[in-house]
């Protein structure tokens, strides 16, 4: 059994959790390795920016878009839990289980970017962000030992409120006189907006506490 076990890792929500049990123990008895999982979470993310690309023509595909970005989540939880369960964790373990996360968020907001229900320009920023958020996190475990996860827009919470957008704007397509704008913006620029404000806050924070940590240890050294 491999005794390896990764610096850090991302919180997950006792229900979440207990939620994937089942799933866990059925990758584990049929084999199924962690990488597959991760993999097919950018599986997940390639159908969601499909939807998206073609929701300018179809806007029915922003009710089952949303599935895929959660779906995109469950398998960026599942591969670990499934990593550590079965004793496959490793280094390159760590490293296909970030870098798939990543490839994720970028496919998922270029679909929405050209989506044609919004400015791509604000579409491309989220991505940038996104990554940027991410880069932070990992930097201070590169840094100062220790993953930071704070901030109010961590991954979930970017696809909770893409979700949200999407079926708010659905709404208003169908039923709210087919012009789903607001003070000269369409509601996913607006969605877009919200997500990049909350990727600054998550930022600051981020940096905030690798710096702190960072002092505290050179304090101890001192």
């Amino acid at each position: 059994m491999n005794n390896y076990q990764p610096s850090s890792r991302r919180p997950i929500a006792d229900l979440f959790r207990k939620a994937a049990h089942g799933a866990v123990r059925a990758c584990i008895k049929f084999n199924i390795h962690p990488d597959v999982i991760s993999y097919l979470s950018v599986v997940a993310a390639l159908i969601a920016m499909n939807f998206y690309l073609n929701t300018g023509k179809h806007p029915m595909l922003l009710l089952y878009a949303p599935v895929f970005l959660y779906l995109r989540l469950y398998c960026n939880m599942l591969d670990g839990m499934v990593a550590l369960e079965s004793g496959k964790a490793s280094y390159r373990g760590e490293i296909i289980n970030e870098l798939p996360d990543r490839i994720s968020d970028v496919l998922i907001f270029v679909g929405v970017a050209h989506s044609g229900l919004m400015n791509p320009f604000l579409g491309y920023w989220v991505a940038l962000c996104a990554l940027l958020v991410a880069y932070i996190g990992t930097m201070g475990d590169a840094v100062a030992g220790n993953r930071e996860f704070g901030g109010v827009m961590a991954k979930q919470w970017r696809m909770m409120v893409l979700h949200l957008g999407s079926w708010v704007t659905l709404g208003f397509i169908g039923w709210g006189g087919g012009d789903p704008n607001w003070a000269g913006l369409s509601l996913l620029d607006w969605t877009c907006i919200l997500i990049i404000v909350g990727c600054v806050q998550t930022m600051m924070v981020r940096l905030r506490s690798t710096l702190k940590l960072l002092k505290s240890q050179a304090e101890k050294k001192s």
